[in-house]
């Protein structure tokens, strides 16, 4: 393949990718959902042409993770704080929280009568089937109202946090002792201490860097200290998110010393660039990956009647859980929000993550597409029904 035809591809694919956002804002199709789909067709015209192609599925856990920082960075610039919002913050927490932790036990218990491995495997294979994909969450909530969309941030990147935490601390231990618990505090300690630390110097070098190039540096110090933190076990997604909440909100401390020290002149316009090249750039990573991830996937093997019905089964435990909780921890109407619950890029993330000894072949990742694939196409029939209903209401 030459370099003019990988350029005509990738440009052709970004393209195809606006587009699909442009129908997405129309008909509340999740662009994601488009994208797989593509992927799925380019895999099918390659395998047509016969042309030998790269195997994608060594980078697709890097682009996976650096389209992750971006999304919920970008999610979190968009965040206001305000005393008033301590209530949707507090139910979006219970929510994400219980309802990753009730999502749990069911799968597990689905996954248990499909394998007959042991529960601790189980567990450790339910967890990426619980988590709420940020990724596509946030995208879909655009044109929702703004409480519920701040709702829908909220939940979806506590989802996301809380998800990596108990996946961690499953992976690294194989049994529940009071030591475990112990590293997990400390753990959850340091992290906190190294966002504390990382927003300070971050907003600290925003002001005194006088190069024209500096987003990029900000970005690349976020993923670097994400990265460092991830390989220590640490939940470093609670820096990203704490970090874009901190810069987003830097000016409503009235310290006078933190005043002079650290706000500047230009945070306003920089932010508003910041938070600019985070979507472009989440929009692109995002692009790449889920095209990749459906030309990754064997179609043929969603023929098989038992993955079907599995399938379905953690479909319908995903929803009916999500029903529950949320008319426990979300008040008013909790239409639009319960259709969004997709599973997406984390899950994909958590999934390759599983070591090759607890990895089931019961759960593969044609499983693992099933089940992305369902969540998106019951959230975009949802949000498509919430909107008639509104329409016929207002009508």
């Amino acid at each position: 393949m030459t370099t003019y035809t990988i350029l005509i591809i990738l440009s052709g694919l970004v393209i195809f990718s606006y587009l699909f956002d442009l129908v997405a804002s129309k008909t509340k199709i999740p662009s994601v959902l488009l994208l797989l789909l593509l992927g799925i067709g380019l895999r099918f015209l390659v395998d047509y042409l016969k042309i030998h192609t790269f195997n994608f599925l060594s980078i697709l856990p890097t682009l996976g993770t650096v389209g992750l920082i971006l999304i919920v960075f970008e999610g979190s610039l968009e965040l206001k704080y305000d005393k008033e919002k301590n209530k949707i913050i507090k139910s979006a927490f219970l929510s994400a929280l219980t309802i990753l932790l009730g999502t749990t036990t069911i799968i597990t218990l689905i996954i248990y009568q499909i394998s007959h491995r042991d529960l601790y495997s189980c567990i450790a294979n339910a967890i990426p089937f619980s988590v709420i994909s940020s990724a596509i969450a946030i995208p879909s909530a655009a044109a929702l109202g703004k409480q519920d969309r701040e709702f829908v941030i909220y939940e979806s990147s506590f989802s996301d946090i809380l998800g990596i935490i108990i996946f961690n601390f499953a992976i690294t231990n194989h049994s529940i002792t009071t030591s475990a618990f112990i590293g997990l505090g400390l753990s959850t300690f340091l992290i906190i201490l190294l966002s504390a630390i990382a927003c300070v110097v971050l907003l600290y070098i925003m002001g005194k860097l006088v190069h024209h190039i500096k987003f990029f540096l900000i970005i690349s110090i976020l993923i670097l200290v994400y990265a460092i933190g991830q390989s220590y076990h640490l939940s470093s997604l609670v820096l990203i998110l704490s970090t874009g909440l901190f810069l987003n909100n830097a000016d409503t401390i009235q310290n006078a010393w933190f005043r002079s020290v650290f706000l500047y002149k230009n945070l306003t316009a920089d932010l508003s660039q910041l938070y600019q090249l985070s979507a472009e750039s989440a929009f692109i990573l995002r692009t790449f990956f889920f095209v990749i991830f459906g030309f990754t996937m064997n179609v043929n093997e969603l023929n098989n009647l038992p993955i079907l019905g599995n399938g379905l089964f953690i479909l319908m435990a995903i929803f009916v859980i999500r029903i529950v909780f949320l008319k426990a921890f979300k008040a008013g109407n909790i239409s639009p929000i319960l259709y969004i619950a997709p599973r997406g890029l984390i899950s994909i993330l958590l999934y390759f993550n599983l070591p090759a000894s607890l990895k089931m072949p019961e759960v593969g990742t044609s499983f693992l597409f099933l089940v992305v694939l369902g969540t998106s196409i019951f959230m975009t029939l949802g949000l498509m029904l919430s909107k008639r209903k509104a329409a016929e209401t207002a009508a």
